[in-house]
């Protein structure tokens, strides 16, 4: 069963940053970029995004943020259910066409597609994809956040993630540990840390 939730942001809007401060600071956050889609066959639809987030291990489940009006959000909620591809360095191309550079028919044309056994798209050679069903639906302001419980997923074990950060695509640099001013340490493996 599919929940749906408004949250009206107006309370808060004369407090708010203008959207240039917003656009500024949020450059700073480092996100993979991921394309979002739904439908299937000649059907599909698509977009680069990168307000993308784990939500929960027990249902696992991920949340996608995708702008309220436009023809993706329909499909997902029509089709309950949408699939992510994380992509991998190297796809630029396909974050691109994604973002709106290839028109919309045409973007699965971009990059090497197949089908999770749902029928929704999945990207070959991506860093990982997930294939969700609709859980749960929430408007918050010009966005809809879409809430999926992962039903299947790949990873590669050799892709490293493509990144956007400062209005550009970044790669990681694993050529050194990174060692935190403070001391800290990384955590043994299979060491986790404390739930709040």
């Amino acid at each position: 069963m599919t929940q749906t939730v408004t949250v009206d942001l107006a309370t808060h809007t004369e407090r708010a940053v203008t959207r240039p401060q917003f656009a500024d600071t949020m450059a700073r956050l480092a996100s993979t970029v991921c394309v979002v889609s739904s439908g299937s066959g000649s059907e599909c639809l698509g977009r680069t995004a990168t307000a993308v987030f784990s939500l929960s291990a027990n249902p696992p489940s991920i949340v996608v943020s995708i702008k309220a009006d436009s023809a993706l959000a329909e499909a997902i909620t029509k089709q309950y259910g949408f699939s992510l591809a994380m992509l991998a360095q190297g796809q630029e191309l396909v974050a691109d066409a994604f973002a709106g550079r290839v028109a919309a028919a045409s973007r699965y044309l971009v990059g090497v597609w197949a089908d999770w056994p749902s029928g929704r798209p999945r990207l070959l050679g991506a860093a990982a994809g997930v294939d969700c069903v609709l859980s749960a639906s929430i408007l918050v302001g010009d966005h809809r956040l879409f809430v999926g419980t992962i039903i299947a997923t790949e990873t590669s074990g050799y892709a490293e993630p493509l990144l956007w950060s400062e209005r550009q695509y970044q790669a990681l640099d694993r050529s050194t540990a990174f060692a935190a001013p403070s001391g800290g340490r990384p955590l043994p493996s299979g060491a986790a840390c404390r739930t709040i």
